[in-house]
């Protein structure tokens, strides 16, 4: 619902800002904007992707001048962030959960050789398994980053914290990295009341002028080397240093924070009290569940309950001695934690207090220790009590407390457990037995023959019903034709994306047979390992003689960018298993971002059209021709649109994967929700990305290549327009206005078909 700001509302911001409704995502977006970064490398994930989205569509505005670049995957962003920083640039970034994690390496790096930047964590679980929402398994990995890093609960936080991080970064007592986190969904898609300045004047003035006292990479009468190797004397003074630079962070940005309170009319302490005065129970929370707790505190209190609430504005450094003060009269104190550190008898923040707590002199409080929220579970204003309970009763009898324990958890009931709905299929069920394939010993190539399609359709599909795909998604039909020409029995792995999480969702499966995931930038690795240990173990004979399997990866939704490394490395060691890409032409299962196989001129919501910018600025990526460079026996192109080619193609997919190694193969799908399409037009569009020559079908068999459909052959060629015209995400490239971009496109297409042609007419090629 839509929350209308009040004139009286209006009339109450204080001078030089205004009140508008905002999500943190949006917040830190504007924070971004205002300060006018010069450069964001970023990689879209959920729940950080929105920061990206907004700063795109302001950056189509002409509102900011943040050089906005599209990385391969978590790690290249860092690595482009990293870079940016050297050259003495402002830069920012965001991200999530395992995203935060693939970029990690990286990290230390950054703060070990002091550069600053700030990038937005919008903290999510960390899987395995698979959960999008929120919770501090991610936050926690970064606390041995050496980054400085603060919390934000609230939508307004992440905008005032954003701003001041950018200057604490910078200051010449820290120049050090610096993380702003806040909640997953909780914080940084819920919309509240905040307030922001109404000119970047304001925000520019409080964080002040670039350094250019810093050495950097581009001052060519100081040239430096950067990252030179360390021994270990050399390492430990160098570490010494930026742990002293993270201390001195904490009051660099006590500093800061009051200059911003005299500026803003808000405040930040490193510890934020509430009600603690005279507390004899408390609750320490990290981020948006503080607030739901500062309600309970109000309620307990009118019942004469001394209870308050702790949350932390920042934990790098962690700030001992104001946590120290504010737990001094303190009887007992609950340390509620949406992640554990496994093994330790309590998560990160449950151990510091703990060691803070002991250089008080007297009797110290008990410490109560509580996993709770994980993967998002809500935190509502009754949980809250059960912590002011169990602290209150710590308070009174401190041995009867329980350490240490997660909380929320409820243990299954064996009669309720989930039976399959449908029975698994299995060795038998898809030996149709009609589809030949021989292998020609003097050409080396191979002959298929498939029946009429209506034949096949008596194979049952490998995917149930059921599953949640959008309506008109290709990816399904695509898929299904495809197994339509594998024989027998598969193992297949899908890496994250669409096809996996509309299939896959806890506890339910669409899947017949074995299927395994994993993320997006290691399936073909991950594959590679599963084929190989059941040839091993059959060799060992510790596996049935008679046992076979197809090793099918499934990958889409840019999978082939940030899988790109994974999958040429296991191209390279030619592993016998299939990888089959569904593309969709962007991240779409994070809301249709931008990715390398999004074609030049094309919207997505990382490339917007405004009047600064038309859509995707480069060409799509031409993944079959990558992997075929990398000399694998087979390398294909189908679609659902030409049935009898993508059967035939799948059948030579699978004799190659079984008898000479690595296949891979690249579906054209439909995507009518962000192609901006209707849905009953499915196979005319892809038909018409077939006949405009855009997407060819063809093959490269041991490096040969032939066109197995060719338009032009069958007087069926059509303009690229033919295809643009039925998708909503194309119409402005056939408007007068951009006709250069459409011609660039257009050239572009027939010099790959023309170099596609003499491939095939020329086997040297």
């Amino acid at each position: 619902m839509n929350h209308v700001i009040t004139e009286k509302e209006k009339l109450q911001a204080p001078a030089g800002q205004q009140v508008s409704f905002e999500s943190g995502n949006e917040m830190a977006a504007k924070a971004a904007a205002q300060i006018n970064y010069h450069i964001m490398g970023y990689f879209p994930i959920t729940p950080s992707t929105e920061i990206a989205q907004y700063l795109d569509q302001m950056k189509a505005r002409g509102e900011h001048d943040i050089k906005l670049i599209p990385a391969d995957g978590e790690h290249g962003s860092a690595g482009i962030c990293y870079g940016a920083a050297v050259s003495g640039a402002r830069v920012f970034n965001a991200t999530s959960a395992n995203g935060f994690l693939f970029m990690l390496e990286e990290l230390p790096v950054q703060s070990g050789t002091r550069f600053p930047m700030v990038l937005n964590l919008v903290t999510r679980a960390v899987s395995g398994p698979l959960d999008i929402r929120g919770d501090h398994s991610d936050l926690y990995f970064a606390l041995n980053t050496g980054w400085v890093i603060l919390t934000a609960s609230t939508p307004q936080a992440v905008y005032d914290l954003n701003i001041m991080a950018l200057k604490v970064a910078e200051h010449h007592d820290v120049r050090l990295p610096v993380i702003v986190a806040f909640d997953g969904f909780f914080t940084s898609h819920q919309k509240r009341k905040v307030l922001s300045f109404k000119n970047r004047e304001v925000v520019s003035e409080f964080i002040g002028e670039r350094p250019t006292d810093f050495p950097n990479a581009v001052d060519k009468e100081n040239p430096v080397t950067i990252g030179a190797h360390m021994n270990g004397d050399d390492l430990i003074h160098n570490n010494y240093q930026q742990s002293e630079a993270i201390y001195r962070a904490e009051k660099v940005f006590e500093e800061i924070q009051e200059a911003y309170e005299k500026l803003s009319g808000r405040a930040y302490p490193t510890i934020e009290t509430y009600e603690m005065e005279d507390a004899e129970a408390a609750v320490f929370l990290i981020n948006s569940a503080a607030e739901t707790a500062k309600d309970v505190v109000d309620r307990y209190r009118k019942q004469g309950k001394k209870v308050g609430v702790i949350s932390p504005n920042m934990i790098r450094p962690f700030p001992k001695e104001a946590v120290k003060q504010a737990l001094k009269h303190v009887k007992a104190v609950l340390v509620g934690e949406r992640a554990d550190s496994y093994g330790a008898k309590g998560a990160n923040m449950t151990l510091e207090i703990k060691a803070a707590l002991q250089e008080m002199p007297g009797q110290q409080p008990v410490v109560l220790s509580r996993v709770y929220g994980v993967g998002g579970k809500d935190f509502y204003e009754q949980d809250a009590e059960v912590f002011f309970n169990e602290a209150l009763e710590a308070a009174e009898t401190p041995v009867a407390a329980k350490p240490f324990d997660y909380y929320g958890v409820h243990a299954g009931d064996s009669k309720k457990r989930l039976l399959p709905i449908i029975e698994p299929q299995h060795s038998g069920s898809y030996d149709s037995g009609l589809i030949k394939v021989t292998h020609d010993e003097v050409t080396g190539k191979l002959k298929v023959k498939v029946p009429p399609l209506r034949q096949l359709m008596n194979k049952p599909k490998r995917i149930a019903s059921g599953h949640g795909a959008c309506p008109g998604c290709g990816i399904f039909p695509g898929l299904e034709l495809f197994f339509k020409g594998i024989e027998g029995d598969v193992v297949v792995l899908f890496q994250t994306g669409c096809g996996y999480v509309v299939s896959a969702a806890y506890p339910h499966s669409s899947h017949k047979q074995t299927f395994i995931h994993n993320l997006f930038q290691n399936g073909a690795a991950t594959l590679s390992g599963t084929v190989e240990a059941f040839y091993e173990m059959k060799r060992r004979g510790e596996v049935e003689v008679g046992d076979d399997f197809t090793f099918v990866m499934v990958t889409g939704d840019g999978g082939m960018d940030i899988g790109m490394g994974s999958a040429i490395g296991t191209s390279l060691r030619n592993h016998g298993m299939i990888i089959v890409e569904y593309d969709n032409e962007g991240y779409m299962n994070t809301g249709s971002q931008m990715s390398y196989s999004t074609p030049i001129g094309h919207m997505t919501s990382t490339s917007n059209i405004g009047k600064a910018q038309k859509g995707k600025a480069f060409h799509h990526k031409d993944t079959p021709q990558i992997m075929a460079a990398t000399n694998i026996p087979y390398v294909f192109t189908g679609t659902e649109a030409y049935p009898q080619d993508l059967i035939k193609k799948a059948a030579k997919a699978q004799w190659y994967a079984k008898h000479e190694g690595l296949v891979y193969g690249k579906l054209l799908i439909t995507c009518p929700l962000n192609w901006k399409s209707e849905e009953r037009y499915g196979q005319t569009i892809i038909k018409a990305a077939v006949d405009s020559c855009f997407f060819p079908l063809y093959e490269v068999e041991k490096g040969k290549t032939a066109i197995t459909y060719n338009p032009e052959a069958k007087n069926k060629r059509e303009p690229v327009s033919e295809w643009l015209k039925y998708l909503g995400k194309t119409k402005h490239l056939l408007k007068p206005e951009n006709e250069a971009i459409y011609l660039e496109f257009e050239e572009e297409v027939e010099k790959r078909w023309n170099r596609l042609k003499a491939k095939h007419e020329c086997e040297y090629l």
